[in-house]
């Protein structure tokens, strides 16, 4: 009886954008870069220029006309992880083993034009370049350095990095995951939760909390190991192209032979994160000078009472002001770079640089979505997609607000992490 109701029509394919809404071109054709007002290329050096339109011809051509169908669909496009090798930027500024060596420039740069594009794309690559890698580059020995780096700089592996765990998010330190040593190895016992890449990593590398010693080791599991479990976590409203996976380890055997050297407790960790937080923090660049490309060029076209959008004064200042944003966050994250290369980062640079670069990033991407009006809720025109996948953005490696305690810890020497205890009488 339903059946019978329904026209004729009902189960018709969709109308394919550009037939649908003939006065803009849709994000598959991606449009030109008119976000770096102050010429960032200027600072650059001609590595670095390369770097960056090397990745950004890849991106705008191969990746933008595929990316709206697979984040719709909340699945991964393993086609285009060989084009991704070819690229050679996974492993960034490390030397040697098949990495590129880039500077820490020259590997944001790159972060950032694949962001522009597609931020789900740009998060598999840090997952498995700036965490994965870099910690087996920093932390690693040299016989896993030489086993595992060559082929993970070529997309030939696939990384992921195990730290957050269901009751450990921002209070990471605490881990809940245990190793305990026994004869040739190690056994892991525990969950993570959140973490990229993992449902199809060929390597995981794990941190765990030593039972003899109670300090936070890192430990190197392979795919498919007895007692490893690692399933996709469903619903997701941003980064829906990213695999994010829960990870059950209950009596997961790890040779000694892949234990990290380096990692011996959690601040050791922290020497991966400050350079990670870094490149993280040109991800929202990246994604803001796409949104706004998008904008300039949708403002140009569209028409309403009889001119172009980008005719009407508030729409004008609103272009100027994500404009303006971005030019500032542009330095910001240049500056970052900067101060890494220089041997001058600290922590709370990296922090307060990832904690404001993401909040300006949200005031920009959120204007973008209103200069669209209807189409700033389609993934067809690429701002809606971008609105989501700042979302966890601003959360991972560290929310906005635990990102500002770590820089407040650092200028007035105090941690505020905890609350204060409560005390059971007043002093009054």
């Amino acid at each position: 009886m339903h059946k019978e109701a329904k026209s004729s029509y009902f189960d018709m394919p969709a109308l394919d954008v550009s037939v649908a809404f003939p006065q803009a071109t849709p994000a598959s054709n991606f449009p030109p870069c008119t976000s770096d007002y102050y010429q960032l290329a200027d600072l650059l050096t001609p590595e670095e220029q390369a770097i960056r339109m090397k990745v950004r011809e890849y991106m705008e051509k191969e990746i933008a006309p595929i990316m709206t169908k697979y984040w719709e669909k909340a699945e991964f496009p393993f086609e285009i992880i060989p084009k991704f090798g070819a690229l050679h930027i996974a492993g960034g500024t490390i030397k040697g083993y098949g990495c590129p060596g880039h500077s820490i420039t020259g590997s944001a740069v790159a972060a950032a034009e694949v962001a522009r594009v597609d931020a789900s794309c740009s998060t598999f690559l840090l997952v498995h370049s700036s965490l994965a890698m870099l910690t087996i580059g920093l932390c690693g020995s040299e016989m896993q350095k030489e086993k595992y780096l060559p082929s993970l700089a070529e997309f030939d592996t696939i990384a992921c990095w195990g730290l957050t765990e269901p009751d450990y998010g921002s209070d990471a330190s605490g881990l809940g995951t245990t190793a305990k040593k026994v004869e040739g190895g190690w056994i892991l016992e525990g969950q993570k939760r959140w973490i990229g890449n993992s449902t199809f990593a060929d390597i995981l590398v794990i941190f765990a909390r030593n039972t003899s010693t109670n300090q936070i080791n890192g430990f190197i599991v392979k795919k498919d190991a007895p007692g490893l479990q690692c399933t996709k976590i469903e619903n997701k409203i941003g980064l829906r192209i990213v695999q994010n996976g829960d990870i059950l380890l209950k009596n997961v055997f790890v040779p000694d032979e892949d234990r990290l050297p380096g990692v011996n407790s959690f601040q050791d960790t922290n020497k991966v994160l400050a350079v990670s937080r870094v490149m993280v923090a040109w991800q929202p660049i990246g994604i803001t000078m796409g949104v706004y490309d998008m904008c300039h060029r949708y403002l140009k076209e569209r028409k309403q009472f009889g001119a172009p959008l980008a005719a009407f004064q508030i729409n004008q200042q609103k272009l100027v002001q994500m404009l303006s944003n971005i030019q500032a966050m542009i330095l910001v994250g240049w500056r970052l770079c900067k101060l890494h290369e220089s041997d001058k980062l600290t922590h709370g640079h990296a922090s307060l640089g990832k904690s404001w670069i993401t909040l300006r990033a949200r005031e920009t991407v959120a204007l973008g979505r209103e200069l669209l009006g209807g189409n700033g809720i389609l993934a067809d025109f690429h701002v809606a997609k971008a609105f989501c996948d700042l979302e966890p953005i601003y959360t991972f490696e560290g929310t906005y607000d635990i990102n500002t305690l770590v820089t407040g810890r650092e200028i007035t020497g105090l941690a505020s992490f905890k609350p204060a205890p409560v005390r059971q009488k007043s002093r009054l």
